[in-house]
């Protein structure tokens, strides 16, 4: 009775109780469009309405920052034409003929969303709004958000400028790859010039989520009419990068936490490869050792969800043979992690051992006992 008691209360549990794993419901939101990912990976951890095409408002701003990252550089003098000091909305306060660094600009238009500076920088690196607009979807269909279209740099509203709850999680883990946007979207504060006045422009990031959620490290806020509230958020913990996008919601930074929180609940860091592993042992030519071991240089860890972690493979990269001397710590070769054949993480490989170069004789030495032991071999 006991046993059958037992085996009803577990049907019951798993058909009537909310869908969970390890103790996380999903998460209930006010967001029209919504979905929350792990970076690395792209792995849909939840999503609701997350393939809607919606007005993406100031998130936009995200594949500005990546297209200029890839085109310009930090250092280039930009000067502030008058239609960029015109643009309408949000500001950083950019007068006609203003100069500044491309690299301040940026950091206006991701903290305060200066819809100004991305008219300047638009202009800047493509000549033209329009030109650089088309860079930017070229841009987003070559990584695959394919539902994008963009007219503009700030998000301000037209009918063709569009984008989806997926597209935007995408783009922004696109843009984690790069060091220099991951360190824009993260910052909290920044000292920027005012040419002109007695003060320089302090400037304090709108995304409330880097003060307030543990780990938050990203994105980019956005409104309009039309958008409604917009928030991309991101956050790392245990070397886990989730990003969160909700689209046209009444409580955006409530549901932004839900979906970091619902994320990390999921997720489980795996370690693939510990600092040290010997990953193999490679052959030495014309050298006074016969092999050298060689290990990982740092650990390497995946973010794993529940019931994928087949999905992931590692692959040593690295030559059977390699000539002397070898000095301890010498890069050698790597070892990757993958995800269903896509790479996602590496390490190097090193040499854990020295392998001094024999001397001129010990190369004759070795020649001839290779000579003799040939002949020896044949003639047996």
């Amino acid at each position: 009775m006991k046993k059958t008691a037992l085996i009803t209360l577990t049907i019951f549990l798993l058909l009537f109780l909310p869908r969970t794993v390890w103790g996380a419901a999903e998460p209930t939101l006010t967001a029209k469009s919504a979905i929350v990912i792990e970076a690395s990976t792209g792995r849909i951890i939840y999503a609701k309405g997350a393939s809607d095409r919606r007005p993406p408002a100031s998130t936009t701003k995200m594949m500005t920052l990546i297209v200029a990252l890839e085109h310009g550089n930090l250092n280039d003098i930009v000067t502030t034409s008058p239609s960029a000091a015109a643009t309408e909305g949000s500001s950083m306060w950019l007068a006609p003929g203003e100069q500044l660094k491309l690299g301040d600009l940026l950091y206006g238009m991701m903290l305060v969303s200066g819809n100004d500076a991305t008219v300047a920088v638009a202009e800047h690196i493509s000549g033209s709004l329009d030109k650089f607009a088309r860079l930017m979807t070229d841009k987003a269909r070559a990584i695959g958000a394919l539902n994008t279209n963009f007219t503009n740099s700030s998000g301000l509203p037209d009918p063709q400028h569009y984008s989806t709850a997926a597209d935007l999680a995408h783009i922004a883990a696109y843009g984690y790859k790069n060091p220099l946007f991951a360190q824009i979207v993260g910052t909290k504060h920044t000292v920027v010039p005012w040419p002109g006045k007695n003060h320089d422009r302090d400037l304090y990031n709108e995304n409330k989520l880097l003060w307030q959620y543990e780990g938050g490290n990203g994105v980019k806020t956005g409104y309009t009419d039309e958008a409604g509230r917009c928030l991309v958020s991101g956050a790392k913990r245990d070397g886990i990068q989730l990003v969160a996008v909700v689209l046209d919601g009444d409580r955006m930074w409530e549901d932004s936490i839900k979906l970091l929180d619902y994320g990390f609940s999921r997720m489980q860091p795996v370690t693939m490869v510990r600092q040290g592993d010997i990953m193999k042992t490679v052959k030495v030519l014309d050298g006074k050792s016969e092999q050298v071991r060689l290990v990982a240089a740092d650990t390497l860890v995946v973010p794993a969800l529940a019931g994928d972690r087949e999905g992931f493979s590692t692959v040593v990269t690295a030559p059977d043979r390699i000539d002397a001397p070898i000095k301890i710590g010498q890069k050698i070769g790597t070892v990757k992690t993958l995800y269903r054949n896509t790479e996602i993480a590496s390490v190097d490989l090193l040499a854990a051992d020295p392998a001094e170069r024999k001397t001129f004789f010990g190369l004759i030495w070795g020649s001839l006992w290779s000579f003799f032991t040939f002949i020896v071999k044949n003639l047996a």
